[in-house]
């Protein structure tokens, strides 16, 4: 591996998130010190993800088959669909088993700064979903960001008429949180989200 070799490896790494310049070195470095237990496998496995891994036609999770894991899952409830907007969300709502209803990736949220519009997110096949006799609440899991919520307000509006029940999560004190260390707009959140014990 020549140098420039090292540091095109380096400048693709830091590209992840998470991974600046300087850890991308160090991260470049262990690896070429294992090559046989760390490098070569991650490089074999690299390949098989990017011939593998596809998107579901339904929700839009990366799985190896089409439909994805969780859509052939018959455990799960069908009558609840969680919008979120990444594939990260959908995982992240997974790690808890608070959950066990359908799932649909939007692929991102709205943003005129950006240029994203209705359009370029998966928003259709969300409503032609939400219309589906069994479909009973679509909950929307965007996160608490001006593009989230603006994203989720225009969800809400366009499922209006199918005649479902629309929620969102709700927004707040962290358990385990302290007052003392939330912003204010967690806590106004907290405050308009109060619940009688």
């Amino acid at each position: 591996m020549a140098d420039n070799d090292i540091e095109h490896l380096i400048q693709l790494l830091a590209k992840l998130p998470g991974l600046g310049p300087r850890s991308a070195r160090r991260a470049v470095l262990h690896l070429l010190k294992h090559r046989e237990t760390l490098l070569a496998p991650l490089s074999k496995s690299l390949d098989e993800a990017a011939e593998n891994i596809i998107t579901c036609a339904i929700c839009g999770n990366l799985d190896t088959h089409d439909p994805c894991v969780t859509c052939r899952d018959p455990k799960r409830v069908d009558t609840v669909i969680c919008v979120v907007e990444d594939v990260a969300d959908l995982w992240a709502l997974e790690r808890t088993p608070a959950f066990r209803g359908r799932f649909h990736v939007l692929g991102g949220t709205l943003s005129a700064l950006d240029g994203v519009g209705p359009e370029d997110l998966n928003i259709p096949a969300l409503l032609k979903r939400a219309r589906a006799e069994s479909v009973t609440e679509v909950i929307i899991a965007t996160n608490a960001t001006v593009d989230g919520q603006t994203t989720a307000h225009y969800i809400a509006d366009r499922l209006a008429d199918c005649g479902v029940r629309i929620s969102g999560l709700a927004h707040g004190v962290p358990v385990g949180g302290e007052l003392d260390y939330l912003d204010e707009g967690t806590l106004s959140a907290a405050l308009q989200a109060r619940h009688d014990f």
